[in-house]
């Protein structure tokens, strides 16, 4: 007999817990629902987007085929000084950069036989990004680095011929 008022004392129990989750779940979800709704109605007068974030904006790329490709490396190997950092010290950044150039770009024909004589503008232009940073911030984010030297040249060029900044033969001191 005991058995069976435990069993039924259990069977009790469980009916009143699958009854209390249920109606906790219906109150959260249409607490949910609503919070959403809310967000998506400030996100669209804000005009943004929720299926991305800023970073992903950012580091968008131009696709161009290899065959539409033409790289202009820079001529020597940079030796640039960095921001001095936290520990007090001047470091440097040795590098050879490339720019990869649409061939497809009005602005390529315009700049591809000149470019050379360029060089000295884009040095300055890569100077001066990475004397704005320091060594970690260089070493943490070499990506946000490139993207930086590449807005910058598009805007020397007044064109977005130039889609890409590359990195080789890096070393660090």
């Amino acid at each position: 007999m005991k058995k069976n008022l435990i069993s039924i004392i259990i069977l009790a129990l469980l009916i009143v817990n699958i009854v209390l989750t249920s109606i906790m779940m219906f109150s959260v979800m249409g607490s949910s629902k609503k919070t959403t709704a809310l967000v998506n109605d400030i996100a669209s007068v804000l005009d943004l987007e929720l299926k991305g974030s800023g970073d992903e904006e950012a580091k968008k790329e131009v696709e161009v085929s290899m065959a539409n490709t033409a790289v202009y490396d820079v001529p020597n190997q940079l030796t640039i000084p960095c921001k001095i950092g936290e520990d007090g010290e001047q470091h440097y950044y040795l590098t050879n950069v490339s720019l990869s150039m649409n061939v497809k770009d009005k602005a390529y024909k315009k700049y591809s036989e000149t470019i050379t004589e360029m060089n000295g503008l884009i040095e300055s232009e890569i100077f001066q990004v990475f004397s704005e940073h320091t060594l970690d911030e260089i070493l943490s984010d070499t990506e946000a680095i490139k993207g930086e030297i590449l807005e910058r040249l598009q805007a020397l060029f007044e064109s977005e011929f130039i889609y890409r900044v590359s990195f080789s033969g890096t070393n660090y001191s």
